[in-house]
């Protein structure tokens, strides 16, 4: 690997305690040990830890603004339910926004870009062969991130990047399901050669293919497990 794209990928830093926690949470979420409704054991947690409650109740600020979990009143912190409204609102926003951007971007996109951006996919489809849930989507977010930048509006960054921090449990879920990060990876080639091409209104309906792909598979396994396996249907 040269040196330009080594800077590229800049070393992770080590996680602070809080983003320990919410790590730990978010895992046992999203491989069902908690499921929708039941309670987060916050003694349990302070115990395996052992720490005290405050990083974990800052912790579950992050999770609550992530829509991983609600806090109650009383009750405490409850694995949020996953509605298939959410879904369809959700990534009715994210399909626009991010379409419009890609479509504004398309133009202004360099050589380094496209080179960028076809390492990402690469990367990606490395994760999706070890099944890594976690690399893929920070490789995606890097991916996305790259033509946000670089469409010049830096309201719509904000906004977009406010939108999926607030939606982040869907798309992980969303990736999470199979046969998903396959399917995404061959859809950023298409988007990649898009962009070579130059033809905005198609990088526009891709990108926006997309998001719709991922509300697809979510709801789709609502839709299963609605019917007894594990996803909450109920707000």
């Amino acid at each position: 690997m040269n040196k330009a794209r080594i800077l590229d990928y800049p070393v992770q830093k080590p996680l602070t305690l809080r983003e320990r926690i919410v790590e730990f949470i978010k895992d046992a979420i999203l491989t069902g040990k908690l499921a929708p409704g039941e309670r987060v054991p916050e003694q349990e947690i302070a115990e395996s830890f052992g720490i005290s409650r405050t990083p974990i109740r800052e912790a579950f600020r992050q999770l609550e603004s992530e829509g991983f979990i609600t806090v109650v009143p009383r009750k405490g912190a409850v694995v949020s339910a996953i509605t298939a409204k959410d879904v369809a609102d959700f990534y009715a926003i994210k399909s626009l926004l991010e379409g419009y951007a890609a479509k504004k971007a398309c133009f202004k996109l360099k050589e380094k870009d496209i080179k960028r951006l076809e390492n990402l996919n690469e990367h990606m489809q490395r994760c999706a062969e070890r099944d890594d849930v976690k690399g893929f989507f920070k490789y995606d977010d890097q991916f996305h991130d790259t033509f946000l930048k670089a469409c010049g509006n830096d309201k719509l960054c904000a906004l977009v990047h406010q939108l999926v921090q607030q939606f982040e449990r869907l798309r992980v879920t969303a990736l999470s399901l199979e046969g998903r990060m396959d399917v995404s990876v061959k859809q950023h080639a298409e988007i990649i050669s898009a962009f070579k091409k130059g033809d905005a209104g198609l990088v526009e309906k891709l990108v926006m293919a997309n998001a719709e792909m991922s509300e697809e598979f979510l709801v789709r396994e609502i839709s299963k497990q609605k019917q007894g396996e594990g996803i909450d249907q109920h707000p």
